[in-house]
């Protein structure tokens, strides 16, 4: 397996555990991602790996409809797992956006990166901590620094907030990331 593919699964595996434990109810329920619930949160994850596939030239098939969301995240993420275990099309090169790349740079680069982020945020929703591990937290934080100011473009991320006093390494990542972790959702 590639570089690639086994970073999707780790990012997938605490993703899924996540996506697997709301309830019905939950999903309906305000993200930290301001006007959107966290139904809304997993369909941004969802179609905008869609849309950069698709912009490859791949076929993604119908988008899984969201009524079931653990069910179309299974469906759409055992897909992307798929696409991302051909060693050829991961080492495929474009320009993107910012410059030369691959399509398994610019997939670990974002849209892993938002597997995690998000994670946090659909977590928040319901109640559920979602805490990092180290290596994730420096995933992070080199995803975010790569960014440069375009981290707080629309669709990326919202401007910084106030760190909270005594934050951890967490606290202070999220709240870079327009994430408070002292209001309730």
């Amino acid at each position: 397996m590639n570089t690639t593919a086994i970073r999707h699964a780790e990012a997938d595996r605490p993703l899924t555990e996540v996506i697997s434990s709301l309830r019905d109810t939950e999903w309906d329920r305000p993200s930290p991602c301001e006007g959107w619930t966290a139904r809304d949160v997993l369909a941004h994850v969802i179609d905008t790996q869609r849309e950069f596939f698709a912009g490859r030239g791949l076929d993604m098939g119908d988008r899984p409809a969201l009524d079931r969301p653990a069910e179309a995240w299974s469906a759409h993420t055992t897909r992307v797992a798929g696409i991302l275990a051909d060693d050829a099309l991961v080492s495929t090169s474009y320009d993107g956006y910012f410059g030369p790349t691959t399509v398994g740079t610019t997939f670990e680069q974002f849209y892993l990166w938002d597997m995690l982020v998000h994670r946090w945020d659909i977590a928040r929703s319901a109640g559920i901590d979602a805490d990092f591990s180290d290596a994730e937290l420096d995933r992070m934080e080199a995803g975010a620094d790569s960014f440069g100011d375009s981290l707080y473009m629309d669709g990326v991320c919202a401007p910084g907030v106030a760190v909270p006093e005594g934050a951890d390494r967490s606290g202070r990542l999220l709240a870079r990331l327009g994430r408070s972790t002292t209001s309730s959702v």
